[in-house]
């Protein structure tokens, strides 16, 4: 199915229909059911993963671009830790909270058909949001100063006051994000994944523009104002492109605001618990950073450099497996055994996609980060120093990669039984270990061990990665708890794993053979080689793509 098909299935009613029923007109067994359901399933998740897959695609352009005119510098330190302040109001308010709270009572409603309810709500949403949000910016704007010292207390002098105005100009492009993402929440509503996902490509597209009007000619701090600005108006021009569409899904509009309603309220009930959730999640991220202000120059940088790498098989497979996921498990109806069974089903088809891709991800952040660094990164201020420095960091992170991934998923799972208070005490425990083992990690190991402060970087995205894996477990069982044993496909992870180690040993074989000064080059060879090494090696241990794109491409 396309996604304009879906698209024009979902407004005409019709997405409960299955395949064959639209050819025939005969119902469906449960069977055939349930395979047109994994396939509806797998095209939505094609559509966000394409969307996701463009931005980040972009995305990488942009880090690229501000590699080549910051490097690991004073001001490359200076952006990132004031993007992460004002983006603090994002995550807070944004697609994870909204996705949690919005998007279940949203689905569920529309799946009933109380489609004027539905309409309502998203616009009580709405308003809220752009009520809280005025506030908070206007608050982080005059606080600007205070903020900066609570967050990165290691910056002094020009470095600090460069952050503290930076923030004060990203602060208003955080509030336009959270209101789109308000926009995504209702687009994924009604299956339209690819236009929200795809929307931040615009965002980037308005950052890269201002690198080659100012160019650094005045200098990197006039550059990174000039930059931040650049982020506003593409904030502005990301929310602009999804509001025509979103207000035509939402006709008739009533121009009222409920928000006394029972839907606004339940909302607001989930609300709270997934935005402390998101809160302690998002404190922890700032202790990471202000731990690394510590660290010697170019630790903040290179933490952010590895964290945007990381987040692509996080969004492109985690967040696009879950988003897809999560309006059907929402709007899953019948008795609780039934919702059970569904619930099943879905997590063991999502977890299978998650797994397939994110493994070799994982492989290919430890054994070849170096090659990924160096394509994407090195050029310019951005030295073969500083792509060994981001790697170690990456490599951190390739050992909690799955389970970041597959918890987000059943993070969804919880969402979708109107349960948010249970993700949000294993994030407690996740949050504590993390801020426990990351400053054990950083800044005491390496001295103990005799190494580079610098490693302590590395330590920071390793202890991310232990903790994960503790919520994914805890999340685990209590969803069985809850819906039932979930098949753990140990043998089939097992298979997956051998798969990546052995095509990662090829490609670094070949990686030993080519020039090290030629990054473009050993990338477009070794990346390759591993990615078809690993599909090759996995298919003849019985391990198929979980996505057939013919299949995908073909229902009607």
């Amino acid at each position: 199915m396309t996604v304009s098909e879906s698209n024009s299935q979902s407004q005409a009613g019709s997405t409960s229909e299955s395949t064959a029923e639209a050819k025939s007109g005969e119902p469906q067994t449960g069977k055939a059911q349930h395979q047109a359901g994994k396939v509806r399933s797998r095209s939505s998740a094609l559509a966000v993963a394409s969307g996701i897959f463009l931005s980040r695609i972009v995305g990488l352009v942009r880090d690229r671009v501000f590699a080549y005119y910051f490097g690991n510098s004073d001001a490359a330190d200076a952006f990132r830790a004031a993007f992460r302040i004002p983006n603090f109001l994002q995550n807070l308010f944004g697609e994870g909270v909204l996705s949690a709270s919005f998007i279940p009572v949203y689905a569920r409603l529309r799946a009933e058909e109380r489609h004027e309810e539905a309409s309502q709500l998203a616009e009580s949403i709405f308003a809220i949001l752009l009520l809280l949000t005025s506030v908070l910016v206007l608050v982080g704007v005059l606080t600007a100063p205070w903020l900066v010292d609570a967050i990165a207390p290691g910056f002094h002098g020009a470095k600090r006051a460069l952050v503290v105005r930076l923030v004060q100009l990203l602060f208003p492009g955080a509030a336009l994000l959270v209101l789109s993402a308000w926009c995504l929440g209702v687009l994924n509503s009604h299956k339209r994944f690819l236009l929200s996902y795809a929307a931040p490509v615009i965002w980037n597209f308005a950052m890269i523009a201002t690198f080659f009007v100012d160019r650094g000619r005045h200098g990197e701090a006039h550059l990174a104002v000039a930059i931040a600005i650049g982020s506003v108006i593409g904030s502005a021009l990301q929310f602009a492109i999804q509001i025509p569409t979103v207000i035509g899904l939402l006709r008739p509009l009533a121009f009222r605001i409920r928000g006394e309603g029972e839907h606004t309220r339940t909302v607001m009930k989930n609300f709270g618990p997934v935005f402390v959730s998101r809160g302690v999640v998002q404190v922890s991220a700032y202790l990471d950073s202000l731990l690394a202000s510590f660290l010697p120059t170019g630790a903040v940088a290179a933490l952010s450099y590895a964290q945007t790498l990381n987040s692509l098989p996080v969004s492109l497979f985690g967040m696009a497996v879950s988003a897809a996921e999560l309006p059907t498990m929402a709007g899953a109806l019948g008795s609780s055994d039934e919702v059970a069974a569904t619930l099943q089903k879905r997590l063991a088809h999502g977890f299978a996609n998650i797994s397939y891709f994110v493994v070799p991800s994982a492989a290919a952040f430890i054994a070849l980060g170096d090659v990924i660094v160096a394509l994407i990164y090195r050029s310019g201020h951005f030295t073969g120093r500083d792509v060994n420095f981001v790697w170690s960091v990456l490599a951190g992170s390739g050992a909690g990669l799955l389970a970041s991934t597959a918890g987000r998923l059943y993070s969804s799972a919880f969402y979708a039984l109107r349960d948010t208070r249970t993700p949000l005490n294993y994030a407690l425990v996740r949050v504590s270990l993390t801020v426990l083992l990351g400053y054990l990690f950083a800044l005491p190991l390496p001295r103990l061990l005799h190494i580079a402060q610098w490693w302590g970087v590395a330590g920071l995205t390793f202890s991310a990665g232990i903790a994960g894996w503790v919520e994914f477990a805890l999340l685990r069982r209590g969803l069985s708890k809850r819906i039932g044993p979930i098949p753990s496909q140990g043998a089939r992870l097992a298979r997956l794993w051998v798969g990546a180690v052995l095509a990662a040993a090829v490609a670094y074989f070949v990686k030993t053979k080519l020039p090290a000064d030629r990054p473009w080059l050993t990338g477009l060879v070794v990346l390759p080689v591993f990615g078809l090494g690993y599909a090759g090696i996995v298919r003849l241990l019985g391990v198929s793509a979980p996505i057939n794109l013919k299949k995908v491409l073909r229902i009607s």
